[in-house]
């Protein structure tokens, strides 16, 4: 029998963190994921082929390459076509994981309605809530990212009809942050109780993904009352600089960066490592 695998983005490696702590962590993570019995398949693009599982050779070129596109859903055919080099977001992994067979995927925290979205009519939702609707795979994550509006992003989820569940706690995760004081759907206490609702949701016949919301490590935790500012200062600043879309997500990130003095960076890593081990543990309870 073949070793279960866990899917990992490659947007980290490219578009993350700077060279060399961008390669390390690509590496710390697949050693994670190794720790708890599965196999490490990093999602990447070269060369316009789709890859699920680069060579640690493909991760170092991916970590220090100058010209690596950001790739969405909506980018595949453009890459693909003109044979150029691609970092997979969330959603771009989702759909290549789950062409590869891979039905377990461990990111960091997934993308979702931003803040304001509600009252402006061009409503800025990610891609990310659109791929967990309709691609079957399991995502591991410690929420969705903090500079988001949480409660709509929710609210979207339940809409289209994704199962949120809570690793280990009843409040969906913020991020840098343990609980937003919002409520999963279900709490399950191990990796075997993941893998007994996927089944289910497999035999019944039902559409899209299911996200695990699993914590960051109480240790590595910023309290939401000690980040929530800087997130709105951020905020405040990407909007007085007309951002939008894309351009929205990295500086908000960057920022954050800036104003905790790196301790955005270092709770984002701890997040990252969590989610691939619980992602390892759920991909050999779904293969036992």
């Amino acid at each position: 029998m073949s070793q279960p695998k866990v899917a990992l983005e490659s947007t980290v490696i490219s578009h993350g963190l700077p060279y060399p702590a961008n390669l390390e962590l690509a590496r710390r993570m697949e050693e994670t994921v190794r720790a708890a019995g599965a196999a490490p398949a990093t999602i990447g693009i070269l060369s316009g082929e789709l890859i699920a599982g680069l060579s640690d050779d493909q991760i170092v070129h991916l970590a220090t390459a100058q010209e690596v596109r950001k790739v969405s859903r909506r980018d595949l055919p453009i890459v693909v076509a003109r044979k150029l080099d691609g970092a997979t977001t969330v959603a771009t992994t989702m759909w290549i994981a789950q062409r590869f067979g891979i039905e377990v995927f461990a990111t960091g925290g997934i993308g979702g309605v931003h803040r304001g979205a509600g009252s402006n009519p061009s409503s800025d939702i990610s891609a990310d809530l659109q791929e967990l609707a309709q691609t079957p795979v399991i995502v591991v994550c410690a929420g969705a990212k903090a500079i988001l509006d949480l409660p709509a992003t929710l609210e979207y989820l339940e809409t289209h009809g994704v199962t949120v569940v809570g690793y280990q706690t009843d409040s969906f995760p913020a991020f840098y942050s343990r609980s937003s004081h919002l409520a999963v759907d279900a709490r399950c206490e191990s990796a075997a109780e993941v893998a007994a609702i996927w089944r289910a949701k497999r035999e019944l016949g039902l559409p899209g993904g299911l996200l695990v919301a699993n914590p960051i490590p109480l240790a590595d935790e910023i309290p939401a009352e000690a980040i929530e500012p800087a997130i709105l200062q951020a905020v405040e600043e990407a909007a007085t600089s007309g951002l939008r879309s894309a351009e929205v997500t990295p500086f908000l990130l960057a920022r954050l960066a800036e104003l905790t003095g790196e301790k955005s960076i270092r709770a984002n890593i701890a997040l990252l490592l969590n989610n691939a081990r619980v992602a390892g543990e759920i991909a050999v309870a779904l293969g036992s």
